[in-house]
């Protein structure tokens, strides 16, 4: 699972918006949201650079959280 730190992300519109441009993409099997931490976790497989640019197109600029 990669975990991502998205600091705008905070509301349950955040969350749907999110959903929504992940739901399609490559690799994507499952999304875990923690809107408290501002993290969410991405499972499956699929490489972080693409998620953050996915990301960034929709206006949530993320980062990855190391171990």
């Amino acid at each position: 699972m990669i975990t991502l730190s998205v600091p705008d992300m905070h509301c349950g519109g955040c969350k749907a918006s999110i959903e929504k441009a992940l739901a399609d993409h490559p690799g994507v099997e499952r999304l875990e949201f923690d809107l408290e931490s501002r993290r969410l976790g991405v499972a499956g497989p699929v490489e972080h650079p693409s998620l953050i640019a996915a990301l960034d197109r929709i206006g949530f600029p993320a980062a990855v959280v190391l171990p």
